[in-house]
């Protein structure tokens, strides 16, 4: 293992966004709450709200808008019109309440605004030092506003996100497909690129795909669930992989 915590024939770092490089997580899970619980209440009937950490976990995080739309409202036993990417937030379909979602996670943004954690910063700066090459991988439509704001869009030499899995018609996590565009974008096989997740759609997305290394990242207290979804390492910041004068030493070791 190198001073990053990576085995030696790693040449590509492809890390998620949101819960990974920025602390946005919560405020996505707190922006679908409340999508999803005002659509229920107006459809009627004796629906469960949604809830923001199980349902979060389990339906939509990682995955692109319209698929964490079709799956929770699946859970619920609800099937929607598809609609089209332009509908109104308050189209009764998958686009128009993903619009909502968006519409709400950009008000949340742009009222409270966007930290990152510090630790993956200083991982990355590490990352880059020691040469390897980076991407951001993110369902995400807001990433380059995003990486914008927290003045970090230069530490990452490829972006794929929600708009160029749109333009490319890739599949989102937990298919392995935006990750393995990162990687050709790189020039990498993905048996040399490290998946940095904190999803379990997005563990399952660096499973399927042969990556070499698949990094989990525990936020929310599901270290288990990381592991048994195909992670090799579990930490809960990733200056904890940084060995030697550059940080601690890892807590996590392999699986």
């Amino acid at each position: 293992m190198t001073q990053l915590g990576l085995p030696d024939e790693i040449l590509a770092c492809l890390f998620d966004l949101d819960g990974v490089v920025t602390r946005t997580a919560v405020v996505h899970a707190a922006a679908w709450k409340e999508a999803f619980d005002a659509f229920l209440r107006e459809r009627g009937g004796d629906q469960r709200p949604f809830d923001a950490v199980a349902d979060y976990d389990e339906y939509v995080d990682g995955r692109p808008r319209a698929d964490g739309v079709r799956t929770f409202l699946a859970s619920r036993g609800i099937e929607l019109p598809e609609g089209t990417p332009d509908d109104p937030p308050d189209a009764q379909t998958v686009n128009g309440l993903g619009n909502r979602k968006n519409a709400l996670v950009l008000e949340k943004i742009r009222t409270e605004g966007v930290q990152p954690y510090d630790g993956t910063l200083r991982y990355i700066d590490a990352v880059r030092a020691a040469g390897l090459k980076t991407a951001i991988v993110s369902s995400s439509a807001n990433t380059v506003d995003v990486l914008r704001s927290i003045h970090a869009e230069h530490l990452f030499d490829v972006r794929i996100d929600g708009v160029v899995a749109r333009e490319r018609a890739l599949p989102g996590k937990p298919h392995p497909d935006t990750f393995l565009a990162a990687a050709r974008d790189l020039g990498v096989d993905a048996a040399r690129a490290t998946v940095f997740e904190d999803a379990l759609a997005g563990m399952d997305a660096g499973r399927s795909g042969s990556f070499g290394y698949v990094v989990g990242v525990d936020r929310v207290g599901q270290r288990d669930a990381l592991y048994a979804h195909g992670a090799d390492v579990v930490v809960d910041d990733l200056a904890e992989l940084l060995t030697g004068p550059a940080g601690p030493a890892t807590k996590g070791g392999a699986a």
